[in-house]
């Protein structure tokens, strides 16, 4: 790669030995894949919060990069293992809870704001069009690559820290426009509609198509909380990180490829069942992705007045910023007065749960993915008012 002389400096260590290491990590990538130089980022998000996925190591190698290690863009951090402020009431561990709070503050003595979401874009890290950013969290580099128009590859929480301590990142990849072009059109037949459907469209893409960038058609419309749910189950399916959805993302086109694929209504109808194991359900988990403050507001109007079944635990997830504006409005209360809880900073992905629970309700086809996979739960994918109808009975 060919160096600025300021790059060469931080390369040389001129500018500390976390800025040094930074440099080593992000040229040895820029060497594998080809980059010529590096360039200019605004923003950042980092993956690799929860203790659970760091331990020790992990965590010893940010304390090291925190000794004088500095920040010098706009960076956020994905969810941690458990509510930074109400860990109890989520009966997580107090040795868990110590070790959590170790790595949150040494991502803070770096300058990093500590706020934990996959949804930084709902709560000011939000990049526009063109940007270039350096983010980590899966279906928020979907998301940022593919409904922002923002430039990201899917970096891992070390290159991504190193980027944010540096203000840059290798040109290669996601970066450059002619890696940016679809490669397949798919047609979509059947009408798809609210985060669960989205999330069964995201599996049988990504079950179908693996990587490839996808131009979709067939879709009229799309909200934010079913553009965040297609993100997060076409990159936990397919590592996509990013896609074309004809008339809704704003990425141009330079043709539209000649290979098609359709999507069937069998087809929707054999993911959600895929998704669908027959269990008793004694877990409830809406808000993944975080859920959005128009998501707590529908969630709270529907449990306002009523009570969830004791035997079922009920968790709503969602970023500190969004909670506290829900507390503002009344929503937390309604929905914790019905024996919901509210869960903010942490996520059922990278919560210490695994063994808790037996059977799993969700509206997410991501959180189904990685509640079978990761946390051994039977699992059962469906619409939002089907899993509060389920927390209710």
């Amino acid at each position: 790669m060919e160096l600025t002389p300021e790059e060469q400096e931080m390369a040389e260590g001129k500018y500390g030995k976390a800025t040094q290491k930074a440099m080593e990590i992000l040229i040895t990538l820029g060497d594998i894949y080809g980059a010529k130089r590096f360039i200019d980022i605004t923003s950042v998000q980092i993956a690799g919060v929860s203790y659970a996925n760091l331990n020790e190591p992990g965590l010893e190698w940010l304390a090291e990069m925190a000794k004088d290690g500095k920040v010098r863009v706009f960076t956020t951090l994905n969810p941690a293992g458990m509510d930074l402020e109400e860990w109890r009431k989520l009966a997580i561990s107090e040795e868990f809870a110590k070790n959590q709070q170790r790595v949150v503050e040494a991502f803070g003595a770096m300058g990093v704001i500590t706020t934990c979401s996959c949804t930084p874009y709902l709560y000011g890290n939000l990049p526009h069009y063109g940007q270039h950013i350096a983010w980590s969290e899966s279906s928020a580099v979907c998301y940022a690559n593919s409904v922002l128009g923002a430039r990201t590859n899917r970096e891992g929480g070390p290159s991504a820290l190193s980027a944010a301590l540096i203000g840059k990142t290798p040109e290669y990849g996601f970066h450059l426009e002619e890696n940016r072009q679809p490669e397949i059109k798919v047609v979509v037949k059947p009408k798809v509609e609210g985060t669960f459907q989205f999330g069964a469209l995201g599996k049988v893409l990504g079950d179908r198509l693996g990587k490839k960038i996808s131009y979709i058609t067939g879709i009229p419309k799309a909200s934010v909380e079913e553009l965040k749910s297609f993100c997060a189950s076409y990159a936990t399916y397919g590592g996509v990180a990013l896609f074309h959805m004809e008339g809704i993302t704003p990425d141009r086109v330079e043709a539209i490829p000649s290979e098609t694929t359709e999507v069937t209504e069998e087809d929707m109808k054999k993911a959600i069942a895929d998704l669908n194991e027959d269990t008793e359900i004694d877990f409830i988990s809406l808000g993944c992705p975080h859920a959005s403050l128009a998501e707590l507001e529908y969630i709270a109007k529907q449990l306002e007045g009523k009570k969830v079944n004791p035997k079922k635990e009920t968790w709503i997830t969602t970023a500190r910023p969004t909670k506290q504006i829900a507390d503002r409005m009344g929503f937390t209360k309604m929905i914790e007065d019905s024996g919901a809880k509210i869960a903010a900073d942490t996520c059922c992905v990278v919560a210490p749960i695994k063994g808790r629970f037996h059977g799993l309700a969700s509206d997410s086809a991501k959180m189904c993915y990685y509640g079978s996979g990761r946390n051994k739960f039977s699992v059962k994918l469906m619409s939002v008012d089907e899993c509060i109808e389920e927390a209710l009975r």
